[in-house]
């Protein structure tokens, strides 16, 4: 079957699953970090303005992975607006192009809701490069805060992506 993007909250019955693959993703074993019920209530937008659109990436009835719209992400940085965040792919059907189906139609989501560009924080750059993302600000390491313009056409941002 083909890979269909849709909005998270058409599929309710996926938020649990989409709450623990985020937490074990990048919340497991932080401290004082978000719990997999936080983030299930706000992917179920019952907190309200945080999440503004969560979608899914489908196999049939199967989630392969998920993207987020959401406010901010990074307390230190309150004039960034909207951010990227929370991308992942089940390790099973990661490198076949679902994170950046997912990417794209997070874009044209943003996009329908009149935003000039996407934040996002990651320690893996040239993903996002590759998306037409460019790098904002080096936090150490590996981490960058990106910003992800969003380009006036469809047509132009699929010119931009190998």
């Amino acid at each position: 079957m083909a890979v269909v993007i849709a909005p998270l909250h058409e599929h309710p019955q996926h938020v649990e699953f989409v709450a623990t693959l985020v937490y074990r993703e990048f919340w497991a074993g932080v401290p004082d970090g978000l719990s997999a019920d936080y983030l299930a209530d706000a992917f179920a937008g019952r907190i309200p303005g945080r999440v503004l659109a969560s979608l899914l990436a489908l196999d049939g009835d199967t989630p392969l992975g998920c993207i987020h719209l959401i406010d901010n992400d990074d307390a230190s940085l309150p004039e960034l607006h909207p951010w990227l965040a929370a991308l992942v792919v089940v390790p099973g059907r990661r490198g076949q192009g679902i994170g950046s189906a997912l990417v794209r139609a997070l874009m044209d989501t943003a996009r329908a809701r009149g935003f000039e560009r996407l934040w996002f924080g990651t320690d893996g750059p040239g993903f996002y490069e590759r998306l037409g993302a460019v790098k904002h600000l080096h936090k150490g390491g590996d981490f960058w805060i990106m910003a992800l313009p969003l380009m006036a056409s469809q047509s132009e941002a699929a010119s931009r992506v190998p």
